[in-house]
Formats: C-alpha cells, structure tokens, sequence
C-alpha cells in the first residue's frame, strides 16, 4: 500500500472542505519544528541540552534546557510564515505578536512546547502539545483575551511524543490520526487513521504519591480500583503513571484507560494542575475525536470558558465509560 506523507494527508484533508489552504501550511510548520524538536531531543547530552537553564517559567517551573530551545524552535518556525495573528506558550506570561516585518493570518497558535520536561534527563519521553484557534474577525493585535475560547472552538490540535519514534498524533475534526516520523525521508507518514479509544478498559494513570491531598470522592473512586475483583467493580485494574501527559495519553489512545490529574488539597489556591488552553483543550479535543471523554470532574472540559491564559483544571480522560464513572463520584459529592 503506498505510504501517505502529512503533506498528502492534509492536502487531502483540503480537497474535502475539512481545512483551507493557510490552515494546512500552518499546521505543516509546527510539524516541521516539531521535527526540529524531535532531533534535539535525541541527541540528548551529545547536544549539550540537558539539564537546567536556571531560569523559571510564568508557572514558577524550573526550565530545563530543552523547555527554552523548543520554545525559540516553535516561535521563530511559525513567526515568519504568514499564517498566525499570534501565539501563545506555556513557557510565556503573555501572548507573542507577530513582528510587523511578517504578513500576519487568521489564526491564533498555543503550545507547550515540551510536555514531561522532568523526565528529560533520564530519557523518558517527552511531547509538544499544541491548539489552533481562530483569531476573532477585525483583530489584528490579538492580546490574552482573544485566546479565551472554549475548547469547541478549536480547529486544529495535535500533539508529537519524542520516544522510540517520533508520532505526530492530530485532529482537525473529523478524527484522530497518528503520524510516524521516518527519519530517512525527513516526513511524517501515515501511520494510523481514525484511532479509537476503548470505551472500557481496566488500566488507571494517576499520581499515587498524592493520594493523602485527595478530596473524599477521587479517594473513594480509587479505592474502589484498587479492591479489585473482590471489590465493588468486580475486575482487577493496573495502574500506569509515566508524569508526562504526552505519553501517558498517547497509551490511552492506543490501547485505553483513564488519566486522572485531580484537584486536590495539595495547594489548595490551585484549581488544577494542567493548563487548560495548552494541554487540557487540546487533548480533549484529540480523545473525544477518538472516542474518548474528558471532563474535569463535573463538567465536559472543551465547554469550560476560560477565564485567564493559564488557567489550570482538573482532568480526567480517557475510555468513555470510565471517565463517566469517575465524574459520577464527584457530581454525586458535589450534589
């Protein structure tokens, strides 16, 4: 069977009013910087970018060195291209413009550019998670407050895992499809079209070492996995927990399960830990595309209107079924 590049997916994708012809230029550039991300990322120590940079990130993070480099790689690849009337990164307190020196687009790009940084060091994979949204009609600096729309707005999201393989996994609405890096061609190629999340599974990916933080339904629900078939859900289930989203869901996406990442009591000022608009939105929109849910305890998470760039929430996603029981606990808590 012949082998479908990304260019020839999305030119496809093009031919059948699914995106327009700036749309898939646009998305071509963040794959070709994530390319350019995917090599630093394997060169490792020979590239001299591991470690610390000693600066901090707008989320009071450390950033490691790989966290700057593919920031500059993300911004510098799509300021110039024509495409964007801006973007916005996790690693950056405000909204980047556009320099006036480039034609400026429709469109708005937020990313974070190197999902799982702390696992870097000691070769775990990593990801760049990324969303597309339209800039609003008659704007032409957009600032913050352009980029707060809801999850169902966007047009565009997808993330790359920087493991064994490099995988472009993307959704421009009409399905989830998953993309291999061949390194002798230099091009992402079809590797999986239409994936499909199982609506059942029996495999959980939380944060165990913050159980004692837990509020009272997220710890009931727990337990009650980890009793087992002796227990109210009658099935044994296992627990996979990578700490990088990027990872964690790109198993979800493959083979099922549920990722939690709850509030909890841990810092209590904190409504979540995962940012909505640079990893909760687009992995939702990426999961509901292939069958999957995601909601952040008691309501669907891409109808959450944001209120602040880097707003955080709690999220659980995954097989459909499961996500449901575990948003009943906390509904049923909260009522």
């Amino acid at each position: 069977m012949k082998q479908v590049s990304l260019a020839r997916f999305l030119i496809e994708a093009q031919r059948a009013g699914q995106i327009n012809a700036d749309l898939r230029l646009l998305i071509e550039i963040v794959a070709r910087a994530c390319k350019a991300i995917s090599h630093a990322v394997s060169k490792g120590e020979l590239g001299g970018v591991l470690g610390d940079a000693g600066t901090g990130n707008i989320q009071g993070e450390a950033q490691k060195k790989l966290d700057v480099l593919s920031n500059e790689i993300l911004i510098e690849a799509n300021e110039w291209g024509g495409h964007l009337a801006g973007c916005a990164s996790e690693e950056e307190e405000h909204p980047v413009p556009i320099p006036n020196a480039f034609p400026k687009g429709n469109y708005l790009l937020l990313f974070d550019p190197l999902d799982g940084s702390s696992n870097i060091d000691v070769n775990i994979s990593v990801g760049t998670i990324f969303s597309v949204l339209r800039c609003p009609e008659g704007v032409t600096e957009p600032t913050a407050e352009h980029y707060l729309q809801p999850g169902t707005a966007q047009l565009a999201a997808g993330y790359t895992v920087y493991g064994p393989s490099t995988m472009l996994v993307l959704t421009v609405g009409h399905g989830t499809h998953a993309f291999t890096l061949d390194r002798e061609l230099g091009s992402f190629i079809l590797t999986e079209r239409d994936m499909r999340i199982p609506e059942d599974t029996k495999e959980f990916a939380i944060n165990m070492s913050n159980m004692r933080h837990w509020y009272p339904p997220m710890r009931s629900y727990i337990e009650e996995l980890l009793a087992g078939k002796t227990g109210p859900r009658g099935k044994d289930f296992n627990m996979r927990w990578v700490a990088s989203m990027v990872a964690d869901v790109h198993r979800i996406l493959s083979r099922g399960g549920i990722f939690i990442y709850p509030r909890d009591t841990k810092d209590a000022s904190k409504p979540g830990k995962l940012r909505l608009m640079y990893e909760a939105n687009p992995m939702s929109f990426i999961v509901e595309q292939a069958g999957g849910a995601s909601t952040n305890g008691l309501q669907r998470i891409m109808e959450i209107q944001p209120e602040e760039l880097h707003q955080r929430v709690p999220v659980f996603l995954g097989s459909k079924n499961e996500v449901e029981v575990a948003t009943r606990y906390h509904r049923e808590a909260q009522r």
